[in-house]
């Protein structure tokens, strides 16, 4: 009873790719954030987009359940404004060469962002919004040098982790 209505489409699996395309990503990026940096992590948002896009929409029609109804419409709408803040930060912050403060920055607002949508998702989701805080808080509050290898924690091994997690109990 509990999580009827949850969210559920969220794809385990989509996470587990969104992780390993991360992974691939921060090996590319190197360790020092710069303009070479941030492009290769902004063409890695594209894809990490369009990889939950897709098996999110595979999970739902499988499920037969309509993706942006109900729980999923709330999750979206939850989801996109720390995203959106996300982005205009990115822009002032490029602009203004500090690019070492970004990858606090992008880890504090999506884990904002999956807390916020999770709240109408499954137990997991909003655990793994936790995760990226606290990641982004240090990213932010420790050394410059520590924030590539946090984004390669949090975005590729938490989105490895918690794919994992959802997959097995939460169907694919």
């Amino acid at each position: 009873m509990e999580q009827a209505g949850a969210f559920t489409t969220f794809s385990g699996m989509g996470l587990g790719l969104i992780g390993v395309s991360a992974l691939v990503a921060g090996s590319v990026a190197g360790p020092r954030p710069g303009p070479r940096w941030l492009a290769v992590w902004l063409g890695e948002a594209g894809v990490a987009v369009a990889l939950g896009l897709v098996t999110g929409i595979r999970k739902a029609r499988a499920a037969g359940e309509p993706i942006l109804s109900g729980p999923g419409r709330k999750f979206v709408l939850s989801f996109a404004p720390p995203l959106a803040v996300g982005a205009l930060l990115t822009l002032v912050l490029a602009r203004a060469g500090l690019f070492t403060l970004l990858p606090g920055t992008w880890l504090l607002l999506y884990g904002t962002a999956v807390m916020t949508g999770g709240a109408f998702s499954v137990r997991a989701v909003p655990a793994m919004g936790a995760g990226f805080l606290a990641l982004g808080a240090v990213a932010l509050l420790g050394p410059p040098a520590w924030g590539s290898w946090l984004l390669l924690v949090g975005f590729g091994g938490l989105h490895l982790l918690f794919g994992v997690v959802v997959a097995r109990r939460y169907g694919g």
